[in-house]
């Protein structure tokens, strides 16, 4: 028992994170008053449907204000009429870089009774973690475009690669490996066409590798790594690769693990001097946004990623469980597993199984 309150600063976004914020919530409330501890939550509204009316994702707000905060839990951001990059540079980034959260952390599991597309694999084939960098890399600002308009436009986009960049987020990978029974991590790397910071790449994961003797490591040039993470998902533990390589892997681990409406997803700054952010791996899915049929797994395995983050384990371990249980029953189910349930059917059938 902890008897603490967590101040959470909530921004559900767009779309179905709308819809998965408040199931999530529904479920962390529940799961806090069995152990000991609740929330404050303040909720933002922080979205494209504020820039559509304000030309701002923020409402002209500063990001600054959520630095107060134990943790940010986010919902979706993105629709329709608002450019992807607008929405994704205006809101998401900005948080990323300003409070420091250099890891993206993405857990793959096949949880059991889920379908994958992979023909004979069962849960024990899929369990992997992918380690992505989450604040530099391919994913900069610098660059421009030349001679708009004309036979000779030119766009020039550069990649920015650090020392310390790239060091932080393999010392998280290789921590991340000794602490999983494999042991075993995997670098994502292109150093055969991408001549400098790939390379670049290699070489700190090389130096890096040395301190951690008990790991064992290999790397995969991302085409055939993306090619056997589909035909041998069982090879993989944790998987560390920068901005791009990680953001793509992180579509395609889900994908193979059923379903990206399973996937959760966290921003971390593992020094802890500024608050985390975590946020599902799916998007705003403006698909089915308002019709009450979006799966909330992905946002309350976020939660449970929040939980653990906060230091109660017990209840991230809680929520697991909960989820296990009725993914493994087979009822219900949303209809990105085969099923047509409500997202009220799936959040009340997951906060029963919590016994």
């Amino acid at each position: 028992m902890t008897d603490t309150t967590y101040r959470i600063a909530v921004i559900p976004g767009d779309g179905i994170g709308k819809e998965v914020v408040p199931a999530a919530r529904t479920l962390l409330a529940a799961v806090g008053e069995r152990l000991g501890f609740g929330f404050d939550w303040t909720e933002f509204d922080w979205s494209c449907e504020l820039y559509a009316r304000t030309g701002s994702m923020t409402g002209g707000r500063s990001v600054a204000e959520l630095a107060g905060f134990d943790a940010v839990f986010l919902g979706a951001v993105g629709y329709p009429g608002v450019p992807d990059h607008v929405s994704l540079w205006g809101l998401l980034i900005p948080i990323r870089r300003q409070f420091r959260q250099y890891v993206n952390l993405r857990p793959v599991r096949l949880w059991p009774g889920v379908r994958t597309p992979l023909a004979d694999r069962r849960p024990s084939d899929i369990d992997f973690v992918i380690v992505r960098e989450n604040n530099e890399g391919e994913y900069s600002e610098i660059g421009g475009r030349l001679y708009a308009g004309t036979p000779g436009e030119l766009a020039v986009q550069q990649s920015v690669f650090t020392r310390e960049g790239v060091d932080r987020v393999l010392r998280y990978a290789f921590e991340r490996a000794l602490a999983r029974p494999e042991r075993h991590l995997t670098s994502a790397t292109k150093s055969n066409g991408i001549i400098h910071t790939m390379p670049f790449w290699d070489e700190r994961f090389e130096a890096m590798a040395a301190a951690y003797p008990d790991v064992r490591t290999d790397q995969y040039h991302i085409d055939i790594l993306s090619a056997h993470l589909v035909q041998h998902p069982d090879w993989f533990d944790v998987i560390v690769a920068s901005n791009l390589f990680g953001d793509i892997l992180s579509d395609l681990g889900p994908a193979v693990a059923g379903s990206i409406g399973l996937a959760p997803g966290a921003n971390l700054n593992p020094d802890r001097t500024h608050p985390s952010m975590f946020e599902p791996v799916h998007g705003s899915a403006p698909d089915i946004a308002g019709k009450g049929v979006a799966n909330p797994v992905a946002q309350m395995l976020t939660g449970a990623m929040m939980l653990e983050h906060l230091g109660e384990a017990q209840g991230a371990a809680a929520i697991e469980a909960a989820v296990e249980q009725v993914l493994a029953a087979g009822d219900p189910r949303t209809g990105d597993l085969g099923g047509a349930a409500a997202t009220a059917d799936m959040t009340a059938a997951i906060v029963a199984a919590l016994g």
